[in-house]
């Protein structure tokens, strides 16, 4: 099982959404990789990643994109174990207009340096970045379930319904572009499927 199942499980409950399908499910090196998409009524697109070697990598990658209309930002999720001494959680609001510093003024305000996700590139002034153990994933779940909650309320206040993907195009061209994980992608799958999974699945829309 997961380490992140606790995660997995509050997302699903507070956000479910109906499974379309498999995209992908590929075995490289040792690695594991599924790629599934959601449907619901007020998103356009969602999908998940999946990556795990039973031993080391655990990986959960989402991003939820709302329908447009009503300026919403994509949810993101990254949970991602590459060994005991490294993992990371990030979760946010991440919005597809470059350069605009969405920010929920009761959550908190991310206060550090970060290297992928810079604050106001469509990354959030409430990004959270949480660098653990594994006995401390965990002591992260509540903020985790506010975060998504006030995700949740977003949602159902506005309850988007327009079909204008352009809206994503600077934000799926910039997410292509920052690419964290292509290098181990390639390492795993090779650089053919790695290069298609960024383009094709997860982020089609540049």
């Amino acid at each position: 099982m997961t380490i992140w199942q606790n995660y997995i499980s509050a997302y699903r409950s507070m956000l479910p959404m109906k499974i379309e399908g498999l995209w992908a499910g590929w075995e490289g090196k040792g690695t594991h990789l599924n790629a599934i998409t959601h449907s619901h009524p007020h998103f356009i697109k969602s999908r998940q990643v999946d990556i795990s070697d039973g031993k080391n990598v655990d990986i959960f990658n989402c991003i939820a994109y709302p329908k447009t209309g009503s300026n919403l930002p994509c949810f993101g999720l990254d949970l991602m174990k590459f060994s005991d001494k490294k993992i990371i959680i990030v979760f946010d609001f991440q919005h597809p207009v470059e350069n605009y510093l969405f920010s929920v003024p009761f959550l908190p305000k991310y206060e550090g340096s970060v290297r992928f996700f810079e604050p106001g590139n469509h990354f959030s002034e409430n990004i959270y970045i949480a660098y653990c153990k594994p006995d401390e994933i965990d002591d992260h779940l509540p903020m985790f379930k506010k975060y998504l909650q006030c995700y949740v309320d977003m949602i159902e206040a506005t309850k988007p319904m327009g079909e204008d993907t352009t809206v994503y195009k600077d934000f799926d061209a910039y997410m292509t572009k920052l690419d964290p994980v292509g290098g181990f992608l390639a390492g795993k799958f090779g650089k053919e499927k790695a290069e298609s999974l960024v383009n094709d699945f997860l982020f089609s829309y540049k």
